[in-house]
């Protein structure tokens, strides 16, 4: 699990800390969680280390906006072996009906990358929790499953 920010850290990540909980509530292990500059080298090295500690998935939050900063979804889209364009269309659909059109300025996405699917969506805990509940869980263990066949 990585939050992308410049301006949070582990005691200000609220959307990570739902993210956790979430994840925990529902039976999933954490390998690791960690929170990077929104830095194409930081991503990079956070998935790397996601790999190396055996992560089956990687849920990034944060830098998925239109901010000059915001880089996450350029750099993990330059590495997805394949990408899975429904995550993000989805996620803006349920988000419109929640917040309506700022919706549109969400890049969320997912792809897989090294037998890891992985996720990328806003950083705001709203948008997380929508992401988790409606999205992640449902799907996170036939996800993983289609991963490893």
């Amino acid at each position: 699990m990585v939050t992308c920010s410049d301006s949070r850290d582990e005691a200000k990540d609220e959307s990570g800390k739902a993210l956790r909980g979430g994840l925990e509530a529902a039976g999933h292990t954490l390998c690791g969680y960690k929170v990077v500059k929104d830095d194409p080298e930081a991503i990079r090295a956070a998935l790397a280390e996601a790999a190396g500690a055996g992560a089956r998935a990687v849920l990034f939050n944060g830098g998925t906006g239109i901010g000059r900063r915001d880089s996450t979804v350029e750099t993990l889209r330059g590495l997805f072996e394949k990408e899975l364009p429904g995550f993000g269309e989805i996620f803006r659909m349920l988000s419109y009906e929640q917040i309506g059109s700022p919706a549109m300025l969400s890049r969320a996405t997912a792809g897989t990358y090294q037998g890891m699917i992985v996720f990328a969506m806003p950083g705001s805990p709203q948008a997380v929790k929508l992401a988790l509940e409606a999205l992640i869980l449902p799907e996170l263990g036939h996800a993983v499953r289609e991963l490893t066949r």
